[in-house]
């Protein structure tokens, strides 16, 4: 737990930093930045990205999480209610499911549109991105990125991801390699400064 702990204080030097939030030091790049954590440590990390928030806001930087799992939640109860989906998953196969629901969150129509609605309504300065293990393999989070990075340009963006990231590569959970991402800073390569 003294890493994790270590690690969120290392997060709160780097993002409340004035070179941070303004956007500097990115030479072009788009303003994403990925953490990456043991997926056995999400519950603890849960908690941290709470204390986190709470502990910027207070510093006065206004945070918007994106929580994909609540974001798949809301669309789902929109569309009709989870016991429709839970129906769903009971009567056909699981690749049936998994397209239906596929189909219910598209990524284009109704996620990033909401994704969207949710920035444009809030004044953050910077945008965390959770819930990506929660929401695999249904919502995969290099798909996520290559179509916020359309949207969430005002403020960085800083994906909590289980697993691991190397700079180019994303693996979820430690065992699973996702497409190859290149687009992201590694938080945990950022140096504080104030």
């Amino acid at each position: 737990m003294g890493n994790l702990t270590h690690k969120f204080e290392h997060l709160f030097n780097v993002i409340s930093s004035s070179n941070f939030l303004n956007k500097e030091s990115l030479g072009g790049e788009i303003p994403f930045f990925i953490s990456s954590y043991k997926a056995e440590e999400e519950i603890a990390c849960r908690e941290e990205i709470r204390l986190l928030k709470k502990k910027l806001e207070n510093k006065g930087v206004p945070i918007l999480e994106l929580n994909l799992y609540h974001l798949a939640c809301e669309i789902l109860e929109s569309k009709g209610g989870m016991e429709r989906m839970f129906k769903v998953e009971k009567a056909k196969s699981k690749d049936k499911f998994l397209s239906a629901l596929q189909s219910s969150l598209n990524m284009h129509q109704v996620l990033m549109p909401l994704i969207k609605q949710k920035i444009e309504s809030n004044n953050a300065k910077v945008y965390f991105l959770t819930g990506i293990g929660l929401v695999f393999p249904f919502i995969r989070s290099h798909n996520v990125l290559n179509n916020l990075q359309n949207i969430a340009k005002e403020a960085p963006t800083v994906a909590f991801f289980p697993g691991d990231y190397n700079g180019h590569t994303l693996n979820l959970f430690g065992l699973l390699k996702d497409d190859n991402y290149y687009r992201a800073f590694n938080m945990d390569k950022i140096e504080a400064k104030l």
